[in-house]
């Protein structure tokens, strides 16, 4: 056992955010942590790394082991270059290679018993910097922080002057550089291009320690780990397999669920139903009966109602104006800052419904050309031209489009001023904002909070032409997948810049990569004939790369999870489709048929029950009391009613239990 959590609780101002958590992992394991945002997964992680103290329970760590924890936006303060601030992490093997140079040197000049003491000192030397990897340290330095995106020309680059993604970059080589026992990443994708993400999954796939993940990326996981902890209203859930394989499993139990409650219910208020027929009765043995059933109840589990985990959020994004076919021509395009060229002769033509990703590397201008496009950055050379009646609509991953001074409301309100109060709140309701929420300041609110009010504004603003830079940094899963969804009914044009390739497979239908200041087109313009959302997608782009062994290695993960969704053959699936039609249908005869029997069941007692008090009432009558005869015939016929009466009750509660049990 690496670590493990047990009966761990955790609350902040008397909410309940962690609720008796239980699991352990063992060596080797690679392991996701979900959830939606704001679920506690970065309070249990900074619990399992001592930040942070659980109300009870306990955590249980080996003495000895090492642990490196990435956080969010992890930022570094240091004077020293990229290159040198990732060699601290080698210190000990390079004051270790220093001790042996010295003591080769002191070999050299000495004799006799002093000379066989320091060989064995430097052999002793000689075998622990080669188990501590010091043979490749030298090298193994430069590979990952080319791996995660710097090239070499960056090593020499103070920290003090990069920005915080960089520094992010930088905290996460250096943990592992460190190769401690059990590595903890908090959202490690958020500041890494497409390619430093891939060369992270190969990295963490062969890693033999242990690796707990926080992440929204449903690609990175899907390739990285193979089980899933799932936190949900404060408790917690194990899913064996990646991250695929735990949706299709938490959608199948989410339905278990939800009828198991049903039929609960359905059970309880049948019971019920039967309880107070056999009281209305009023005899003393159904009321017997009936008292005994109510025990039963008493005892009976009852199932709490599925919670929901949030009111999802509702977006849909509408045109004003549906625009001409022709919405954007790119000519010529070039830019540079100072001596740095990002991009020259670029060409490209978009037509209306298009669905375009810009992909590639950090630093190649993907944010800089979508700016140019939209009129933000001035071209150093080329044309940029919009078509007629193109309307539109920016996300900005900085979120420059908001204002830190106004609150929730006010951004919204002050922009739509036409929108009442109440129309505003329900807006900002429906994007989960809710109480006194939407008086938050912009400043105040965080990464997943500004990305949902900068998606309410875009859904306002009746764009036919939307430019998303990085839409789905800081969504989680559930947010992505809605916005997934909004985007691909949305019958407008979209040009977005992504590294969520799980996103960019959903909603893309053309491909365009900056690489070496160029672009490259992947996917031609939708027409009649081809529609637009299956021509150029993520999985069509890595058919096109010539880099076939890593274009294989995600084509592997999409292939496996589409061979493991195959069904049964079609013969066999096929017989067996028609028997259970068959036994559905038979079952949904022979129910109808128990319901019309009792309710015809209800009205013979109804009968039996209203012919039973006109003869009381008629044994009241003067003429009749006075006469023995009549009342020895009237009383014959009440025993007779009241036989069948009794009858009619056993026969109503078998039936009633036979639709109970087959409820």
């Amino acid at each position: 056992m690496i670590i493990a959590c047990h009966h761990v609780n955790k609350s902040f101002l008397e909410v309940p955010v962690l609720k008796d958590i239980t699991f352990h992992l063992e060596k080797g394991d690679k392991t996701a942590l979900v959830g939606i945002n704001g679920a506690g997964k970065t309070t249990l992680l900074r619990i399992l790394t001592g930040a942070l103290s659980p109300d009870s329970g306990e955590v249980t760590v080996p003495h000895d082991l090492s642990v490196g924890y990435l956080a969010q936006d992890q930022g570094l303060s240091s004077d020293a270059t990229i290159y040198e601030e990732a060699a601290k992490t080698k210190r000990h093997l390079a004051a270790l290679e220093e001790k042996i140079r010295s003591v080769e040197d002191r070999m050299a000049i000495v004799s006799g018993a002093e000379l066989s003491s320091l060989m064995e000192e430097y052999h002793a030397m000689l075998s622990s910097f080669d188990a501590l990897g010091g043979y490749t340290y030298k090298s193994e330095i430069p590979g990952i922080l080319k791996g995660l995106g710097f090239s070499e020309s960056d090593f020499d680059a103070r920290i003090s002057t990069l920005s915080g993604g960089q520094k992010t970059r930088v905290a996460l080589a250096k943990l592992l550089l460190q190769d401690p026992a059990l590595i903890i990443l908090d959202e490690p994708t958020n500041h890494l291009d497409i390619g430093s993400i891939r060369w992270l999954e190969n990295y963490i796939r062969g890693y033999k320690g242990t690796v707990l993940i926080v992440s929204h990326d449903r690609f990175f996981l899907d390739r990285t780990v193979n089980s899933v902890l799932e936190l949900e209203n404060g408790r917690m859930t194990a899913f064996g397999g990646n991250y695929s394989a735990y949706a299709e499993k938490k959608k199948a139990l989410r339905a278990e669920q939800q009828r198991a409650y049903l039929n609960n219910r359905a059970v309880i208020k049948h019971q019920e139903e039967v309880i107070a027929k056999l009281k209305s009765f009023n005899r003393e043995k159904s009321i017997k009966r009936a008292e005994s059933r109510e025990k039963m109840l008493a005892k009976m589990q009852v199932i709490e109602k599925p919670a929901d985990v949030r009111s999802d959020m509702h977006l849909s994004f509408t045109p004003v104006l549906t625009g001409g076919r022709d919405v954007l021509h790119v000519e010529r395009l070039a830019k540079s800052f100072g001596e740095k060229r990002l991009f020259s002769d670029v060409g490209f033509d978009v037509r209306r419904g298009e669905h375009i990703a810009v992909i590639g590397s950090n630093g190649t201008g993907k944010t800089t050309l979508l700016k140019i496009l939209n009129g933000i950055v001035p071209a150093d050379d080329g044309i940029c031209r919009t078509g007629t009646d193109i309307h539109i609509g920016y996300y900005d991953q900085e979120y420059h489009v908001l204002h830190d001074e106004k609150t929730v409301f006010e951004e919204i309100s002050d922009e739509y001023p036409h929108m009442t109060n109440t129309q505003v709140r329900s807006l900002l309701a429906a994007f989960l904002f809710t109480g006194d929420d939407v008086f938050k300041k912009i400043s105040e609110t965080s990464g997943g909070e500004k990305g949902r009010i900068s998606l309410a504004k875009l859904m306002l603003s009746g764009a036919n032409l939307l430019f998303l830079d990085e839409p789905t940094n800081h969504l989680d899963i559930v947010s992505r997948e809605i916005l997934e969804n909004a985007l691909n009914a949305y019958s407008g044009t979209v040009i977005y810049v992504s590294h969520d390739r799980y996103f960019v497979n959903r909603t893309a239908s053309r491909i365009l990569e900056l690489k070496d200041g160029r672009l490259k087109d992947y996917g031609p313009p939708a027409t009649d004939e081809v529609p637009a959302m299956y021509i150029g997608n993520y999985d069509s782009y890595l058919l096109h790369l010539t880099d076939e062994e890593n274009a294989g290695q995600d084509r592997q993960s999409t292939a496996s999870s589409a061979a493991a969704q195959q069904a049964q053959p079609a013969d066999s699936a096929s017989s067996s489709g028609i028997q259970d039609w068959k036994a559905l249908k038979q079952a949904q005869a022979d129910k109808r048929r128990m319901r019309t029997a009792l309710a015809r069941c209800e009205e013979k007692i109804a009968g039996l029950e209203e012919d039973i008090r006109a003869l009381e009432e008629k044994m009241l009558l003067p003429e009749i009391a006075a006469d023995s005869e009549k009342l020895r015939l009237i009383a014959d016929e009440m025993e007779k009613k009241n036989g069948e009466l009794s009858t009619a009750m056993e026969d109503w509660e078998e039936l009633a239990a036979g639709i109970e049990n087959d409820s």
